[in-house]
């Protein structure tokens, strides 16, 4: 029988995605300078009235959950943080940055339970 486990929380980070416009240059993907969204939890937040594209969001989508976890100072996930726009004739970039580190609760999450074997996943 599974032990119960008395802490199950755990650490992710808010993201905030921003675009980059080089200056002078022309930007294809429809994206303004200060453009971004930001990421709290699994929730993407937009600001009132801004779009983004969905070719753009598809190019960072795959980096952004291992973003928020943390990670070893030598791994390339912390230092590396812009994505160029998926348009190989746009000159625009993504630039993922950690804002805060945020706590939740395994249990407020899921409803499949902790073991206590559930570190050595």
């Amino acid at each position: 029988m599974a032990q119960a486990v008395s802490n199950d929380t755990f650490h992710l980070y808010d993201l905030r995605v921003e675009v980059i416009c080089p200056p002078g240059e022309r930007i294809l993907c429809g994206a303004k300078k200060g453009d971004h969204f930001t990421l709290q939890g699994e929730m993407l937040y937009l600001p009132v009235g801004q779009g983004f594209s969905i070719y753009s969001l598809g190019a960072v989508l795959p980096l952004l959950a291992a973003k928020q976890r943390v990670t070893h100072a030598n791994d390339w996930m912390s230092t590396d943080a812009e994505i160029a726009c998926p348009d190989p004739n746009c000159k625009s970039r993504l630039r993922i940055v950690r804002t805060g580190l945020r706590t939740f609760s395994h249990a407020e999450v899921t409803v499949v339970p902790l073991s206590s074997n559930s570190s050595e996943i």
